[in-house]
């Protein structure tokens, strides 16, 4: 059963076409790898799902209903969450107070309320545990690896038991043994029943984890196949257009 379906979305910035009739299903429980060369169309096609951007024509489905995502709040409310790329963490901040960041448990009555840090360290740490991440609830994320800040960015959207999540590059810009430590935690939250589209410019990341491949080129979807049914050259010749469409 599709999670979320995508019928014939595009989006203009004026006269600029970002998004072309642009359709693909996400299964309950899959990943889908979106690739695409810078200005293909994949960070906008994300903020579109994400609420952040309002498409110009087509419909989003959501559980098999129609969805009219105007802000993000709306989509988060639905059940998706987002993993930025710059993955909005706070340096001086802990893990705990990141992971918890604008959704603090307060504890007291108005106008008597405090931070319950507690209960949010408790959480944090099981979050943490279930992520099989070394991330520490008290840690300071300006002493973390790239590793562990995306653990703290995917614990935050496991706090409202999330049915989606959408990732752009978690692995840019981190090294090989922190790559493998976030891709383990993208299956993680597969094993938990969490459908994920991930946006990534890393092939080796997309074929060792994704179900199934979606490539964008211009705002255009050129690809939509499981990836036991394509290879890396193939769909290195859909990104730069060597190959025209499958």
């Amino acid at each position: 059963m599709a999670i979320l379906s995508l019928h014939n979305i595009a989006k203009n910035f004026g006269a600029i076409q970002a998004i072309v009739d642009v359709s693909f299903n996400i299964d309950e429980a899959e990943i889908v790898g979106l690739m695409g060369d810078n200005g293909a169309g994949k960070s906008t096609l994300l903020k579109i799902i994400a609420g952040n951007f309002y498409p110009s024509a087509g419909v989003i489905k959501f559980e098999n209903q129609e969805v009219h995502f105007k802000k993000p709040i709306e989509s988060r409310e639905a059940g998706i969450e987002v993993v930025y790329q710059d993955l909005a963490l706070c340096n001086h901040l802990t893990a705990a107070s990141n992971v918890f960041l604008g959704r603090e448990i307060q504890k007291g009555i108005w106008p008597f309320k405090y931070l319950d840090y507690p209960s949010m360290f408790k959480k944090s740490a099981e979050l943490f545990e279930e992520l099989k991440s070394e991330t520490r609830p008290k840690d300071l994320v300006m002493q973390m690896s790239g590793g562990q800040r995306q653990a703290v960015a995917i614990a935050r959207t496991r706090l409202t038991n999330p049915k989606l999540v959408l990732m752009d590059e978690p692995t840019a810009a981190i090294s090989v043994r922190q790559v493998a430590e976030v891709l383990d935690l993208i299956k993680r939250l597969k094993d938990n029943g969490i459908s994920i589209l991930l946006i990534s410019h890393r092939m080796p990341d997309i074929f060792q984890v994704c179900d199934k491949l979606v490539v964008l080129r211009r705002g255009e979807k050129v690809c939509d196949k499981l990836i036991k049914h394509t290879s890396t050259e193939e769909a290195t010749g859909l990104i730069t257009g060597a190959i025209d469409r499958v």
